[in-house]
Order: C-alpha cells, then structure tokens, then sequence
C-alpha cells in the first residue's frame, strides 16, 4: 500500500494574529513570523540570486531580518581574469573563495528602502571613512517567495557582536563559577572609543544610528577568505543542536510559509580578530534615520532610552549619546546601568531607575509621567517601590536607591581610584536630562579621557590593572 499523500496546505494565508505552529525552544527567529510580510524560509544549501550565493551558514537573527554567511560562486579575482595561463582551455575559470553576509530583510520592510539610502548616503559622503566604521554593502537584489519580495542586502561578513564576543575571550574559557565575565580595561576603552568614532561619522553626515548597543557593534574577522567551505559550513543536524527540530504546524498539514526548520546561530567567533589592534564597525542600519526625517517609533533598546523618549516620543540627534553614556558605564563595569525587562508597567520600571541612579526627573519632563502617583506623593517624595502601584492591603515597597556612582563601585571596574572618579564623571556628563546640554560625539573625542585611549593597542589576551 502506498504512503497517504501529506495533508494539503491551508487555502488561505495566515493573518498576524494566528498560532500555527509547534513550540520551539531552540534559540531562533519566531517561527510564527513565517508569513506573509515576514521572514522569507532558508535552508542551508540553498542558492539564491541565479545561482550566485550558495548559504552556508546562519549568523545571525533580528526582528526585521535574518543574516547569512553565503559563498559567491561567481566570484573571480580581478588579477587572475587576465592570466594566460588559462588559455589552454577556455572551460577552466580560475576562482578564489569570496563569502558574503546575506542580510535578508521582512517582506513589509522591503518596499522601504532607508536602509539602503543610508548606507549609499554614508559611502558617497566619505568611502573611507564609511568603510572603516560601517559594514560595507557590496551589492543589493531582490528574492521573490511565498512572504512576498525580499530585499536582500549582501555585505562583508563580520565576526560577533561586542556582546557576545566577550564570552569567547581565551580567560574566560572555560569558565568558572566565581568568574566576572567583562572585557579587560584597555579592550573595553578600545570599543567605546572606536565607537564613537563611528557614531562621529554618522552625526557628522547628518545620520542617527537609532539603535546604538553592544549587538549591533561587529567585531572583524581574519581573513575568512582563505577558509575552505567545509570549515565554514554549518551542520544541517538537529543533535548537534545547529538547527531546530522540523517544523510542524498544529493542524498536521503542510506549510506553505514557513521553512522545515530553523537554524541557529553561529557566529563566527573563532575567527574574528580580539588580539591588538583589533577593530569593530557598527552594523544594522535597519533603525537608523537621517535627523531630517526621524521616525515616529525607534528601535532603541529598553535600557538605553533616553527620558524624552520614554515620557514624550521625543526623537533627536542627542537619543545615540544617551546610549553611548550607557554603553560607558556597562562596557567599564561589565554590567547594565538600567536593566529593564519586559513587563506592562516597563517605562515605570526604567523612570524609577532612572531617579535612583540620576537623580529626580526635571518638572517639564515628570509631568509626562502619567502613572508617577503609585510611587511619589504630591510633594515627589517616593514611598512606593511596587510597580503598577500598592495592592490594597498591602504595604508600599521601598527598595534602597543607590545612585549611578554606587552601583559603578559595587561592580568594582579594574581602574584605579583617580580613573574610576573620571569616568563617572564623563558618564554623568553625558547622562543629562536636557538633551540640548548633552556633548556631540565630536566633542567627547576631544575629551582627555577618550583622546588618551590608544585603538591600535588593545587586546584580550593581556592582563590589565
């Protein structure tokens, strides 16, 4: 007896709103945002562009993307084009490895093309510059699929995140339990400084980042080239946890939107360059925006937004400083200044944080506070440390409230005492309510802090006081 044909594919596409799959816990995508306006469905293997980027490898994920490392299979080195060595037979093409990073946008972000005016803005204003400081676009194309067209990016592969590449250094692997898992001292001023750097660029050519955190800062790679595809290629194997268990819809039937399977990440950490000299550029434009024409809803993460952000939707070129003053504090102490997870009462979570760590909100921005009666009596005094407010019967919550220089000091950063005091300066410098007082990126590179650091000599591998 012949096997039943599989279950036929639900007539209708799915809407936004509708469950169809499974769970699945391996660390990927959504698998619900398969649909149409979505992600578009890859599987390790596939080509793309006419047969010209065969995908080898996953890199990465994001709300609006996911990113490929793909092998340019029509890739010819300019030099050997003109060899006359190969004239002994015309069907032999010398080639060379080239891979690439596939960026491959949502469906409904396809049609809107900032990214890419970005990116070209930022390269026709400075090439060198623009390289040196931002992952550089090589080419563009489009993907049809059953999601609908895909803009696909196709840029320089780059190693991890600033965030995650800390936990590939060589001391702390492997780890143990009483480990304080933090850059060293003179690698973390080497990524602030390059920073801002790039973020000097950017504002210089009338660019705000919109998303300027640890994630979206690329550390670069070795000579990736030079790797043979086997070396480079993931594991299509569930056991050996490089992709997801297959793809199953509730209903049993087939899917029409969504791939087989999910595959998880794998930067390429063991060959990305930490050593001296070591150089990062920042990465996904996706949020950014030219300060003529802000958005309406950034992207900024929970933790590095600033106030005006959070109490009056306030978008301004001063919204990327905030972030990096931010970045200062958790880059040195290898910790958060505001952790704030998701929850319904999240911005009263952050604006608490904020009075604690910086002191009380000006009037012109508490007025904003629709919600500050649960914490603050008429008088602004806290007596409620409860978010969403004191259940009845309950007693108010009071938590201590140590300021942005005590927590800097409970983290103990490997600095001495007369740096450390500079440092919470430069922070408390930068962490301004007003937006208007807050200095430029230009301005804190004249800095004698950041001025001193040295980029060409940071590395991992050394021990710092």
């Amino acid at each position: 007896m012949s096997a039943s044909p599989p279950p036929t594919p639900p007539p209708r596409a799915p809407t936004n709103d509708e469950w169809r799959f499974e769970s699945i816990t391996s660390p990927c995508e959504w698998i619900e945002d398969y649909r149409p306006g979505g992600y578009h469905p890859v599987h390790l293997g596939d080509v793309f562009h006419d047969g010209q980027y065969k995908i080898i490898r996953k890199l990465g994920d994001g709300a609006y993307s996911t990113v490929w490392l793909a092998r340019d299979m029509r890739y010819v080195p300019a030099p050997l084009l003109d060899i006359k060595a190969i004239d002994y037979d015309r069907s032999f093409v010398p080639r060379n490895n080239r891979y690439v990073a596939l960026k491959i946008l949502v469906s409904e972000l396809s049609g809107s093309a900032r990214e890419l005016q970005i990116l070209e803005h930022l390269d026709a204003a400075s090439p060198t510059e623009s390289s040196q400081y931002v992952t550089q676009l090589l080419s563009t194309f489009e993907l049809q699929g059953p999601n609908g067209t895909h803009k696909c990016l196709v840029l320089e592969p780059m190693g991890p995140s600033v965030n995650s590449m800390v936990e590939e250094l060589p001391q702390f692997n492997p780890r143990r339990w009483e480990m304080k898992v933090r850059y060293p001292p003179q690698m973390a001023k080497s990524i602030l400084k390059q920073s801002l750097q790039a973020l000097a660029f950017l504002h210089e050519n009338g660019v705000a980042h919109g998303d300027f955190q640890p994630g979206n800062m690329l550390f670069m790679l070795d000579d990736i080239n030079a790797r043979p595809e086997e070396v480079l290629r993931q594991k299509e194997d569930v056991e050996s946890a490089s992709i997801s268990p297959p793809v199953k819809r509730l209903d049993g039937k087939q899917d029409k939107w969504a791939p087989k399977y999910l595959s998880v990440a794998q930067p390429l950490g063991a060959m990305a360059r930490y050593s001296e000299g070591f150089q990062i550029k920042l990465s996904d434009m996706g949020g950014a925006y030219f300060f003529t024409d802000p958005p309406t809803k950034p992207v900024t993460p929970r933790g590095l937004r600033a106030p005006e952000l959070i109490l009056t939707g306030t978008v301004n070129q001063t919204l990327d400083i905030w972030s990096f003053g931010c970045l200062v504090f958790e880059l040195i102490t290898g910790e958060p200044l505001f952790c704030v997870p998701w929850s319904e009462s999240e911005d009263d979570d952050h604006l608490l944080s904020l009075n604690s760590r910086l002191g009380a909100l000006p009037d012109e921005l508490y007025k904003h506070w629709k919600t500050s009666s649960l914490y603050f009596t008429p008088e602004r005094k806290l007596f409620n440390c409860e978010l969403g407010g004191v259940a009845e019967g309950e007693e108010p919550l009071m938590l201590e409230q140590p300021s942005m220089e005590e927590v800097f000091d409970q983290a103990v950063p490997e600095l001495d005492e007369e740096e450390a005091s500079v440092v919470k300066k430069l922070i408390r410098q930068i962490l301004q309510y007003d937006p208007s007082k807050r200095p430029s990126p230009a301005e804190l590179l004249s800095d004698p802090w950041f001025a001193a650091i040295d980029v060409g000599g940071a590395s991992a591998q050394q021990r710092y006081s």
